[in-house]
């Protein structure tokens, strides 16, 4: 299966990050991608507002999501991005979905919100209490993760027991000391550990690093961008998932229960 990740720098304006989303659909559909990973909050951003996102945040029936989802009718691309939605009480989620066939075919409430590094995420968004569910996209089964959740191996672990062969990533990663390593490390890290492959894409511009990357499951990257706006390509191949469990079966070896997610937090 081809798998696709289009990173850009998402803008101001609402209109023209869905111009951007619905290019890149369209460029994937070309080259054949089945499914296409964009960044984390793609409906609005300006640096010098950093509340900017939250307040131009839309219901799933708003324009920004019916404008994908028109044009998902044209492709067979599943398309996955994450969004600030309200949450009817004055605050919002940061809700990642997937798209197909005119059809919001999946969503999830992001989980770790990124309260680190001198940023308070949970300032404005409120955390999801419920693991994403697994998408079956021709045969593969795919988990969902966004940006900071990519620090907390339990979870990945988890989706992966619980079936998926491939994790997707929307991210916007703040550039910082070291940051890129943190990046290149963690998703090398998670897919060599559940010997899975990993699409993680990062939103670029003058805040967040881009480097949106594919990895197999032996920790290669098999496909990889540098901070500007690209549209990467890969193949995901079942087979090779089957050989690399074969040969390094830590999935099986491992002394450890499944992880489970904590009680809600207040």
């Amino acid at each position: 299966m081809k798998v696709a990740a289009g990173q850009f720098a998402v803008r101001r304006e609402w209109q023209e990050n869905a111009a951007i989303c619905i290019g890149l659909m369209m460029d994937a559909a070309r080259e054949g991608a089945r499914l296409l990973v964009l960044p984390e909050a793609v409906l609005a951003r300006d640096n010098s507002d950093p509340d900017w996102g939250v307040r131009s945040a839309q219901p799933l029936d708003g324009p920004f999501v019916s404008q994908l989802l028109a044009a998902s009718r044209q492709n067979t691309l599943t398309t996955i991005l994450t969004l600030h939605v309200p949450d009817g009480e004055g605050r919002v989620f940061n809700v990642l979905i997937a798209i197909s066939n005119g059809q919001i075919i999946a969503r999830y409430n992001k989980l770790h919100l990124y309260d680190a590094f001198a940023m308070q995420e949970s300032r404005n968004v409120s955390a999801g209490d419920e693991l994403p569910p697994l998408l079956d996209i021709d045969g593969i089964r795919v988990g969902l993760m966004t940006c900071y959740d990519l620090r907390f191996p339990e979870m990945a672990r988890r989706l992966v027991l619980d079936g998926a062969s491939l994790l997707v990533l929307p991210a916007a990663w703040v550039r910082g000391p070291h940051k890129e390593m943190h990046w290149d490390v963690l998703v090398t890290a998670r897919a060599l550990e559940n010997t899975c492959y990993v699409v993680a894409v990062g939103e670029c511009g003058p805040r967040n690093i881009g480097n949106s990357l594919v990895v197999d499951p032996l920790g290669m990257a098999i496909a990889r961008a540098a901070e500007v706006p690209a549209l990467l390509t890969a193949e995901v191949d079942p087979q090779r998932i089957a050989a690399v469990r074969q040969a390094l079966p830590v999935l099986e070896n491992r002394r450890f229960c499944r992880p489970e997610l904590s009680a809600k937090r207040d």
